[in-house]
């Protein structure tokens, strides 16, 4: 029998104290380069630390006090006297749910329809709902005292590096009370700003958004229930491994996405002739000129795309293709990024579509992949330790990789994806082999 998920109180927390005044920020170029809709983050702590879990209402006051230090998640989105879409910073605050699941956490996460219980565990946001809260939060307690956090926010607001500092933040907030708690820097003006007069240099109209060149034009789509979502776990033996297959000194994202390149590619039978390419999102933070802090709230990545042909990628070295992964990464500069910015001024008028795949979209033969390999897991403690697990939610885009690091061991690294369940047991087969 499933584990049933019962909501059981829906709340608005507003910042304490209180900061908006209502001010209009527009969205910057990156901002709406960014996935248009809400991201699912969820973790678990199990039974072993219930007794050490803080309350619901410790938790609660804790995301209050950290919201006065990140505004633009407590407002909303607004249009301004121009037309623009704007972040309205009212202190109009994040929804807050608290819910009761019938069961234990180990059974629920043992189950075969996981993915379907994950799902009940973060709350259902509407894109459509003009006045929806950006940030979205469900505190879930099960009756072995395990609890689940889940959350969404919408993209536009925030990536995941900013997410990442924003959650450790109210982790310190609830664990310390009273502590003293990090600003991030907000300005999204001075992080965008354009050349006089702008010129950008490069097709941002058809590479960050869907223009009528855009490669996202050329992808398909497939039935949801042929799509399989997979986890494989790379232990810390086995990333250090690769490693030093590649020879030179790399880093954990490079090889993974090296291996999982070769190994997804082999999994899916392609035509050695074909071509094929990866999605890498970027963080922009040090790469811009003048280099943006790395506290920015908001959004800053922009894409590298790796592409070799199917017979080279399948027959080259790790070094070679982590080099192909790290020459298309060189070329988002400091000269690609100031001509993204020249261009969103260029462009502040038009209507333009990021290039976010819809679900049930098909990437092969190529991938995107998002990585959270940098954050730092065990910082995302509310006093009764880190999480014991990171659930991701069903993804619904063929191609996709999400990269996180692990929950249970130090250099480990957790890939989930979705996959045509016709190549799903062939890269079973192959996923840990180096040959």
């Amino acid at each position: 029998m499933a584990v049933t998920v019962e909501i059981v109180r829906n709340e608005i927390v507003v910042p304490s104290p209180a900061t908006g005044g209502g001010e209009m920020v527009p969205l910057t170029a990156f901002d709406r380069a960014a996935t248009d809709g809400f991201i699912p983050t969820v973790f678990a702590w199990d039974a072993t630390s219930a007794t050490s879990t803080p309350s619901n209402d410790a938790i609660k006051e804790g995301l209050a006090a950290v919201l006065a230090r990140f505004p633009h998640l407590a407002g909303r989105f607004a249009v301004d006297d121009r037309g623009r879409t704007c972040f309205c910073l009212n202190d109009a605050g994040v929804r807050f749910l608290e819910a009761a699941a019938a069961g234990d956490l180990a059974d629920a996460l043992a189950r075969h329809d996981v993915a379907a219980h994950v799902n009940d565990l973060y709350p259902q946001a509407e894109k459509e709902n003009g006045d929806e809260p950006l940030l979205q939060v469900q505190l879930t307690r099960y009756t072995c005292g395990g609890l689940v956090i889940g959350a969404v926010s919408h993209h536009q607001v925030a990536d995941g590096q900013s997410m990442s500092v924003f959650f450790t933040a109210w982790a310190a907030a609830v664990r310390t009370a009273g502590a003293h708690l990090p600003t991030p820097f907000v300005d999204r003006a001075a992080v965008a700003s354009p050349r006089n007069p702008p010129t950008p240099a490069f097709d941002h109209r058809n590479i960050e958004f869907k223009g009528e060149n855009s490669r996202s034009h050329t992808y398909g789509t497939l039935p949801l229930d042929r799509m399989t979502n997979i986890a494989v776990h790379f232990p810390e033996d086995f990333v250090a491994g690769i490693k030093s297959r590649v020879g030179v000194r790399c880093s954990t994202f490079q090889c993974i996405l090296a291996h999982a390149w070769k190994k997804i590619t082999a999994a899916r039978d392609l035509s050695p002739e074909e071509f094929t390419q990866v999605r890498v999102a970027i963080n922009c933070r040090g790469r811009a000129n003048p280099p943006v802090p790395l506290d920015y709230f908001g959004n800053m990545v922009l894409w590298a795309f790796p592409r070799m042909q199917v017979r080279d990628l399948l027959s080259s070295s790790y070094a070679t293709v982590v080099g192909v992964i790290r020459d298309a990464v060189a070329k988002v500069n400091e000269e690609y990024i100031q001509s993204f910015v020249d261009f969103g001024e260029v462009a502040a008028g038009d209507e333009l579509a990021p290039t976010a795949a819809e679900p049930g979209t098909v990437f092969c033969p190529d991938l995107e992949v998002d990585s959270w390999i940098g954050f730092r897991f065990h910082d995302l403690d509310f006093g009764g330790g880190p999480p014991s697990a990171f659930l991701p939610p069903d993804l619904p885009v063929e191609g996709m990789l999400i990269l996180v690091p692990s929950c249970s061991g130090k250099g480990g690294v957790e890939m989930f994806m979705a996959l045509d369940e016709h190549h799903v047991e062939a890269l079973r087969q192959i996923c840990y082999s180096m040959d």
